[in-house]
């Protein structure tokens, strides 16, 4: 997970506020979607439904492990969202390198779904959302390497 949880420095917490350590070995093999949203944007409000009966239903069997990155304007609204997600999150606070990786990712809008290997860092899936909701729900043929 090394490739990967360089661009996190150390930022992504669990649902227990307890910071995460990607090169711990329950995250080797790993599909890890960053899940760029927020509470304001009404596709997002729609779609992360989707996304959590989607993880709640596969994510232990696809071994997926989803960050979600906020784009909320206060934390106060990333916050309340943040306690329907059942996975981790990036760090609120962290401004800047949120930015660096929307920068680095090429998110141009939000809802965006997009999928690592969690061992090499690779992309293998930009449209990871559009799979989720029209193309694959079931994840037949997840993680939707392109």
């Amino acid at each position: 997970m090394t490739s990967l949880a360089k661009f996190f420095d150390k930022n992504v917490y669990n649902k227990l506020n307890r910071e995460v350590n990607f090169n711990h070995s329950k995250y080797r093999g790993k599909i890890i979607g960053l899940y760029f949203s927020a509470h304001w944007c009404p596709p997002c409000r729609t779609f992360t439904p989707k996304l959590i009966e989607f993880y709640k239903t596969y994510g232990k069997e696809k071994n997926l492990e989803i960050i979600y990155i906020s784009s909320d304007f206060d934390e106060q609204q990333y916050e309340e969202y943040y306690r329907e997600m059942p996975w981790l999150r990036f760090d609120f606070k962290q401004q800047k390198k949120r930015e660096k990786l929307q920068k680095v990712f090429q998110i141009n809008g939000i809802p965006q779904l997009i999928l690592f290997d969690g061992d090499t860092g690779n992309i293998l899936c930009r449209n990871a959302m559009e799979q989720i909701q029209y193309r694959d729900k079931k994840g037949e043929f997840f993680p939707w390497k392109q």
